[in-house]
């Protein structure tokens, strides 16, 4: 495993911020950590990466203990922690080779992650000079330098405007085909685009762990837009004994909501083929991960 985390608790004076947490994420896997402001996003993050300590429970990241082994986890993960601690100062250069020189890497490297993370029109400015999609590139490739395993990525795209976000988004992408990575965000689109799993936590408790796909096809609700090239009467739709909302939108397009995670729309082309009916239209409209993330996190006081 890339990451392990077993039953790991902190708190800030009588406010629990971590409750019990428990997961493993394997190698390779791209993962989204979403919770509202307060959840203990950044908390979890900062106790992975050594950061601070927890007061219960255990870790690992790449098979080092985050307790015992604390260097060799620094050592073997890339972090850019939400709020990207820059020298403005500094050029972009100046400040990757400083740090190369504190990773032990070489020269060569910095070169590397100028081309990876797509640096090079900037790579002879002030940091100062760079707006933030740049900067977030600047932190991105200080991450890389040392070619870590695991990339952990608080917020990775807060603040950029529509075309910076989807630059970030492609090179987090690219990046992950050869690395685990471990993000956080707000954005429930950075999560269905970019992550293949998705862990939410409310009030420093997990309350969903699953591949992204498999959560939103088990929703139990299912509602479905059909429309016939014949008038249908509603009552015609009472064979259908899982049938929990109806809304007729014309006389011969219909909503129709099940409660069923089995998909429904077969049984509707055997319905429609019974009446001697055609389809002319038919989409599933299932709840997307901002449904299910409000669901999940419902009632939740943030702080």
């Amino acid at each position: 495993m890339s990451i392990e985390v077993v039953n790991i608790s902190k708190n800030y004076g009588d406010q629990k911020a971590l409750d019990q947490i428990s997961f493993s994420i394997k190698k390779g896997e791209i993962v989204g950590f979403l919770g509202p402001n307060g959840a203990g996003k950044s908390t979890l993050m900062k106790i992975l990466t050594t950061y601070i300590a927890a007061e219960e429970g255990t870790g690992k990241v790449n098979g080092f203990d985050i307790q015992t082994e604390t260097k060799s986890v620094q050592k073997s993960v890339g972090y850019l922690p939400e709020h990207n601690p820059l020298y403005l100062d500094l050029y972009v250069r100046e400040y990757l080779s400083f740090n190369a020189d504190v990773y032990h890497v070489s020269k060569k490297r910095i070169e590397e992650v100028i081309v990876l993370t797509g640096l090079t029109p900037e790579s002879n400015k002030k940091i100062s000079q760079l707006s933030k999609g740049y900067r977030q590139r600047v932190g991105l490739a200080c991450a890389l330098l040392h070619d870590p395993e695991v990339l952990i990525l608080d917020e990775p795209t807060t603040g950029l405007d529509p075309n910076q976000l989807v630059e970030i988004r492609e090179l987090i992408k690219n990046i992950g085909k050869d690395k685990t990575v471990f993000l956080s965000t707000h954005i429930m689109q950075e999560v269905e685009a970019i992550c293949e799993r998705v862990i939410i936590i409310n009030k420093g408790k997990i309350v969903e762990d699953k591949n992204l796909k498999h959560l939103v096809k088990e929703q139990l609700h299912q509602t479905i837009s059909i429309e016939f090239d014949q008038i249908l009467q509603e009552k015609e739709f009472t064979v259908f004994t899982n049938l929990i909302k109806l809304t007729t939108l014309t006389p011969s397009s219909f909503e129709l909501t099940f409660e069923s995670n089995t998909d429904m729309r077969p049984l509707l082309f055997d319905f429609a083929k019974e009446k001697g009916l055609k389809i002319l239209q038919l989409s599933l409209k299932n709840k997307n991960l901002e449904q299910i993330f409000r669901e999940k996190t419902a009632n939740n006081k943030t702080v």
